[in-house]
């Protein structure tokens, strides 16, 4: 059941290469084959780290990460890496509760605030009002 199952869905996938390749004047196989194979790559990774995050993390824990998620994208993505990081150096055991993921939320938020620092130059002009010299005086 299962190997008839693959063959069908080869062979329409082979079809569905063939019609996308007619449609664009390239030889059957040859459209898109590397972008399909690097779309299908970066797929796979996904689902592995989302396979992962769902054992490293509780319930309650993947639905604030994904809150996180909506509001600050780029942000979700670094904790999600680092909590990976952690569970595969073996720094996490068991599953991650919201607690302990807001507990690391909090220690970003800190070494972010440290080392963010803003530093203004004023560039002066020749007509700048705080000279005293321009009343002639």
């Amino acid at each position: 059941m299962d190997d008839e199952l693959a063959q069908l869905r080869a062979k329409r996938l082979a079809e569905m290469k063939a019609q996308s390749g007619q449609s664009m004047g390239l030889p059957a196989g040859m459209a898109g084959q590397p972008q399909r194979e690097d779309q299908e790559k970066q797929k796979q990774m996904e689902d592995m780290r989302h396979n992962m995050l769902a054992q490293i993390l509780s319930g309650e824990a993947r639905e604030r990460l994904a809150r996180i998620r909506i509001v600050k994208e780029d942000k979700a993505r670094g904790v999600e890496d680092m909590i990976i990081r952690m569970a595969q150096t073996g720094q996490i055991r068991g599953k991650v509760s919201e607690s302990q993921l807001v507990d690391l939320l909090s220690q970003i938020s800190e070494q972010q605030t440290k080392s963010t620092k803003i530093q203004f130059s004023r560039r002066r002009s020749g007509d700048d009002s705080d000279d005293d010299d321009d009343f002639g005086l």
